[in-house]
């Protein structure tokens, strides 16, 4: 089964009474951190759960040491995933409002954790499953305690140590999922620093999607990563962005291109800025 999968709302529609599916509802807003479950409460799909980034897929903040977003405790989170009713067998889809950026960083933390099977990310969002006139619920999904038994794999990841390392190293593929003017250092509307590690390329994650707002072909997201690769292997390409976040939408796309998976760099631009010997690039 491949790793990374999409799911339309109708396909969705007609698995929602299926015993083994876990819905978790992603929605998030950087501007208001409240927005996510407001719009829970106001309404979502039957069944789903919310899982917030900030209390549930990301770990407490440490100011000056991490960055915006860090990783959650893993044991903390295959707790959370159980009391969603998560089991090793179970069906997740996850969803937002359609970017799929919060959506594909529970993703992401669901592969470290090792549920790499039957996990997909609902194509469009919130937003296509409104465009096909399907309903929303108010009613709480039902209480199960799941079985998960999941465990962080540590490969699947990279620290700022390693990564300053491998700077400058002829194998590696390092893209930022940012937008080029954050990338240029041209503006910076959340974090001190503007810029990019040195030797970066803008890969910016919504270049991921079409005009209809989901994701593009395999082979459109082939290509536009081979050109990033320019013949490098994948497994020593690393993802960031701002914090950790929109870095797994790439890491998404590209297994959903069907290449092999690459490293996260967790931490991203905001921790990387809180070493002042780490170097900072601008432009192009």
């Amino acid at each position: 089964m491949p790793l990374a999968q999409l799911i339309t709302p109708q396909q969705l529609a007609e698995r929602l009474d299926s015993p083994k599916l876990v819905i978790l509802d992603c929605r998030f807003a950087l501007e208001d951190v409240d927005y996510g479950q407001r719009s829970y409460a106001e309404g979502h799909i039957a069944g789903a759960h919310f899982a917030d980034l900030e209390r549930d897929l990301s770990g407490p903040v440490i100011k000056g040491r991490t960055g915006r977003h860090p990783l959650p405790d893993p044991h903390r989170l295959v707790e959370r995933l159980r009391e969603w009713g998560l089991d090793d067998d179970s069906a997740v889809v996850l969803y937002d409002d359609g970017p799929g950026a919060f959506a594909a960083r529970a993703w992401w933390l669901l592969v470290w954790l090792g549920k790499r099977s039957d996990v997909a990310i609902l194509d469009g969002g919130l937003k296509a499953w409104h465009a096909a006139h399907l309903p929303l619920s108010l009613d709480p999904p039902a209480k199960r305690e799941g079985t998960f038994s999941g465990e962080a794999d540590a490969k699947l990841l990279i620290d700022a140590e390693h990564l300053t390392k491998r700077l400058g190293s002829p194998d590696l593929t390092l893209i930022d999922a940012r937008a080029l003017p954050r990338f240029r250092g041209e503006v910076e509307p959340i974090d001190p620093v503007a810029g990019h590690i040195p030797g970066a390329q803008c890969a910016a994650f919504n270049e991921n999607l079409g005009a209809d707002g989901r994701f593009l072909a395999p082979q459109q997201l082939k290509q536009r990563f081979a050109e990033k690769l320019a013949g490098r292997a994948p497994e020593q390409l690393v993802a960031y962005c701002g914090s950790g976040v929109t870095a797994c939408h790439n890491l998404f796309a590209m297994a959903l291109a069907g290449y092999p998976l690459g490293k996260l760099y967790a931490g991203s631009w905001s921790e990387w800025i809180n070493d002042p010997k780490h170097g900072v690039a601008t432009g192009e």
